[in-house]
């Protein structure tokens, strides 16, 4: 009984917004268990800004942000291929390839898409891809669960090990409109931006499940 109610507090506390400047989720080992739950309050997007810092030496595919709700596994998925990077909205992929992610080296990648358009743009590190149409006219809208550290085939589950990531995420900002490109820059430089008001890194809101550590950058 007091095991299970010091895990209840660990699980409270690891729900309460925290201020995370500085630090990063270090996910050290290959599972298809062990990721981190977002939360945020908004459900709905007609537009959206993604944003975070990722290390690793994963030479294999692996997920970078899972968004799924019950209609669609992949809502919005940022997915690193051998090509490339692959964005999918609506489990609609499209891929920006020929991108310069090199391993065990900290990256900067930003990407934007808006309904009305349907158009997306991927930032790695200050350089801008081509803009690509996705698909347009319906939303994102919830509930939404956000993952990182394992794709989603499933809201919440559905994990495989060979998409899992290892290595180290920070910095992750969400937001429900296109960023422009000078914050996106400062962004990238680590210049004065305003955070993101869906996911603010220095107010998140998030649950670990299994070995995923927070520590110093």
């Amino acid at each position: 009984m007091a095991f299970l109610f010091l895990l209840s507090l660990l699980t409270i506390c690891a729900a309460k917004p925290q201020d995370l400047q500085d630090k990063m989720f270090t996910f050290p080992q290959e599972t298809n268990t062990a990721h981190v739950t977002l939360t945020t309050a908004k459900q709905n997007f007609g537009a959206v800004t993604v944003c975070l810092r990722s290390f690793t030496d994963l030479t294999r595919d692996h997920s970078l942000f899972s968004l799924a709700t019950p209609n669609h596994d992949n809502h919005l998925l940022l997915y690193k291929t051998n090509n490339g990077i692959q964005l999918s909205i609506r489990d609609i992929a499209v891929l920006f390839p020929w991108l310069d992610y090199k391993v065990n080296t900290w990256h900067s990648i930003c990407t934007t898409w808006d309904s009305v358009s349907g158009v997306a743009q991927l930032w790695l590190d200050r350089k801008h891809t081509a803009r690509k149409y996705v698909t347009s006219g319906s939303h994102i809208s919830g509930p939404v669960v956000i993952v990182l550290g394992q794709e989603q085939d499933s809201p919440g589950g559905g994990f495989v090990l060979a998409e899992s990531f290892t290595g180290m995420l920070s910095d992750v900002h969400m937001w429900n409109h296109t960023v422009p490109r000078q914050d996106i820059l400062n962004y990238m430089d680590n210049s004065f931006f305003s955070p993101g008001n869906v996911l603010d890194w220095l107010d998140l809101e998030f649950q670990i499940v299994g070995r995923v550590l927070v520590e110093e950058r």
